[in-house]
């Protein structure tokens, strides 16, 4: 039996939520997140002109859908987030830009080495990748200064003991031919990769002394592309606010107002929920809160600090947005705080955080 999807569409609420684009067969095509769902879902079957030929594919072959409700537009995001990891929907890979983060790549096997960039690291395939980057221009901005700078550029890496092109131009430093050279440029990579890690600087430190050198010989030209490469180098170490702030790993407690009676708590380890509920507004509900915060991020090892993933990205940037969106006031939870001996300094700041929560400041982080 045919469904009548304007109908079907007709009776869907004004409310947060998750919506299940399906084809002829039952199979998801696409997962897609609304503040309002029955807004949301209309507007792909009106206005069809202004659609773009991927959204009037997928109208095509649309025949059903689902949706799931959520108190929030927050957990529509991580939700619908959640799903496309582990669904992966034909539409929402067609949709999602692939080049939406980079990559530092250096290959580590084989007798050359190469650095390059990447968007979807592999593991185990015998290169070291860095990032996640989000901008591709500063990225390539800055390898093109590492390799003008100490002369990576060579144009016949694969090495047949003749001087390539650009070793005659200048901007090779003779690895083609083998030799001292060839070692020279692995130190060189090797240095890098103990820059990018944090743990060497002293591929600055030579840029530094080369602009130097530039500068007292007058070469102000010269001592100005230094000076430039130098920059695009180092802004490789600064890292983007919410792969910082994710990578610390706080608990977050969240609070949001759904109704002038109601309140909706989330507890935040990292890229994960580990706890949501509403509460009414009204009475003392600190002890219920401390509860769940004692139970929930006392020795909780499961999101340590570390490296951001690729596959915690999109769920980092939802969060750290939502903390910062103003539609929700929250509060950092100190590891030490959760001992029986701070219980006391937690209490008070829960009850600050409930009694004025559009306005409370966390205390504890600030950008």
């Amino acid at each position: 039996m045919s469904i009548n999807l304007p109908d079907k569409v007709k009776n869907l609420p004004l409310t947060p939520g998750i919506y299940l684009m399906k084809d002829s067969q039952n199979q998801i095509l696409y997962v897609g997140k609304a503040k309002n769902l029955k807004n949301r879902v209309q507007s792909y079957f009106r206005n069809s002109k202004h659609h773009s030929p991927k959204i009037k594919k997928l109208v095509k072959h649309l025949r059903d859908f689902d949706y799931i409700l959520t108190d929030t537009e927050f957990e529509a995001f991580m939700l619908e987030c959640q799903l496309i990891q582990n669904m992966k929907p034909l539409y929402n890979r067609m949709m999602k830009s692939p080049q939406s983060f980079i990559y530092i790549s250096i290959n580590l096997t084989g007798k050359y080495r190469k650095i390059d960039i990447a968007f979807n690291p592999i593991e185990k395939d015998g290169k070291v990748y860095f990032g996640p980057f989000t901008s591709r221009s500063n990225v390539e901005g800055a390898l093109r200064g590492l390799k003008e700078c100490f002369k990576l550029n060579c144009s016949n890496p694969n090495g047949t003991n003749s001087a390539c092109l650009n070793y005659s131009l200048g901007s090779c430093l003779g690895r083609c031919l083998g030799g001292p050279a060839e070692q020279q440029y692995n130190d060189i990579l090797d240095r890098f990769i103990g820059f990018l890690k944090g743990t060497d600087r002293s591929i600055l430190e030579d840029m530094n002394q080369m602009m130097l050198n530039a500068s007292e010989a007058f070469d102000f030209e010269a001592a100005s592309a230094y000076r430039d490469q130098i920059q695009t180098v180092s802004s490789l170490l600064n890292k983007e606010k919410v792969i910082e702030f994710t990578e610390e790993s706080h608990n977050i407690v969240a609070i949001e107002r759904l109704t002038d009676s109601t309140i909706k708590l989330f507890l935040i380890k990292r890229t994960e929920i580990l706890f949501s509920h509403s509460y009414a507004a009204a009475g003392n509900i600190e002890d219920k809160i401390k509860t769940n915060i004692l139970a929930y991020f006392k020795n909780d090892e499961s999101n340590a600090a570390g490296d951001v993933s690729r596959h915690e990205i999109d769920a980092a940037h939802i969060i750290y947005r939502y903390l910062h969106s103003g539609s929700c006031s929250y509060l950092i939870i100190p590891e030490n705080w959760l001992d029986p001996e701070n219980h006391s300094t937690l209490d008070l700041a829960l009850k600050n955080l409930l009694n004025n929560p559009q306005h409370f400041q966390p205390p504890i982080y600030h950008e």
